[in-house]
């Protein structure tokens, strides 16, 4: 087994995954970063704010483009628990976002390399460098933990 641990930025997303779940959320974790910086952090809060678009990515958005008081997000990387969906994808590209990283894949929901693919649109205004698989197997765990305790 390797040495090579998670970059801190994913960690800290897998963490805030943690954390979703613990709050009855579907435990998705999402940080945004420029220059080695956090910037904005959220885990998904649709439940609890009674909002069906707070999945963890649009929060961390919303919070980065506050803190940086520009709604683009020019150099900025996103780093998320789980394949962002349609909606999600559609926020990384209005906010322009660089470089998005996401440990576990959707085949359900995911919308970068399953579904709609929205990166891969001839429509689509900017196309993020995209990076998977990184803490996959830990966000998947965590992911399937949670849904096996509803079921």
């Amino acid at each position: 087994m390797a040495s090579w641990t998670l970059p801190q930025p994913m960690q800290r997303a897998l963490e805030l995954a943690e954390k979703s779940a613990a709050a009855g959320e579907v435990p998705v974790g999402a940080v945004v970063t420029r220059g080695g910086e956090v910037i904005a952090e959220a885990h998904n809060a649709p439940r609890k704010t009674h909002d069906p678009t707070a999945h963890a990515e649009i929060l961390a958005i919303r919070r980065a483009a506050e803190a940086l008081g520009d709604e683009r997000l020019t150099g900025c990387e996103l780093w998320v628990t789980l394949e962002p969906c349609a909606m999600c994808a559609g926020a990384i590209v209005h906010a322009r976002i660089a470089k998005l990283y996401y440990a576990a894949s959707d085949p359900k929901g995911g919308a970068v390399e399953h579904g709609a693919r929205v990166f891969e649109q001839p429509q689509c205004l900017h196309r993020p460098e995209v990076y998977s698989g990184m803490g996959e197997a830990r966000a998947a765990d965590v992911l399937r933990e949670f849904f096996q305790e509803r079921r």
